[in-house]
Formats: structure tokens, sequence, C-alpha cells
């Protein structure tokens, strides 16, 4: 398993933007690159839901509520996925997670807080 560290949440006020980093501080690039990262959330009272995926060919998935608004990427290089959320709503409040699945497993990240909030 790859340990992830998630960054970037807090609160925004409605149309804004904000940008979540997830990193594998520990991994090589190669152990990197052998994983599908992918965002999730979960808001209050709700199951966690997958936001977007993106493999290490950058085949990427979106949930369809964030077409149009958010855009994952990975930086091989720096051993990073980037979440850019823009337009956000309050309906996008959540705490919000990083996954890593390889060949030896899934982990989570410790989740990091996003609030849309006038």
């Amino acid at each position: 398993q790859m340990p992830v560290v998630e960054s970037g949440g807090g609160l925004v006020q409605p149309g804004g933007s904000l940008r979540l980093s997830c990193k594998a501080p520990r991994a090589i690039t190669s152990v990197f690159n052998s994983h599908v990262m992918a965002w999730y959330r979960q808001a209050p009272g709700k199951e966690r839901e997958l936001v977007a995926r993106i493999s290490s060919s950058k085949n990427i998935e979106y949930s369809d509520f964030v077409k149009g608004r958010f855009t994952v990427s990975r930086d091989s290089s720096r051993k990073v996925m980037y979440l850019q959320m823009n337009s956000l709503q309050p309906d996008d409040t959540a705490v919000y997670y990083c996954n890593a699945v390889g060949d030896r497993g899934a982990s989570w990240g410790q989740g990091t807080q996003v609030t849309v909030s006038s």
C-alpha cells in the first residue's frame, strides 16, 4: 500500500475555487505510476462517493455531478494528484479523500474538509 496525504481544503464562498493535492511522499516514481488515483468525498450523513479517477496513463473518469467544474490531474515527477474545483456550490461541502489502488491493495488519506458557504 502507498500512503497518501491530502491538503488544500478550506472554506470558500459559492462560485469560488479550490485546488486539492494528494501526495505520496514516501513512494518512488515507479510505485506512484503503478497506482490508479482517485478522489472521493463524504458529506455529513451520506455515503462516500467517487468524484474523479485517473490512471497512470491518464484515463480519466468523472462523476456526473462534477463534470465541467472539476479537473483531476497527476504529476508523476512530483508524485502528486490534483483536483481543481471551480464553481463550487454548497452541495460540494464534504470531506474529500484521496484513494490509491495498486497491486498490493488500496490506501486512503486522512481527508481534507471543503466547506462552501457564504
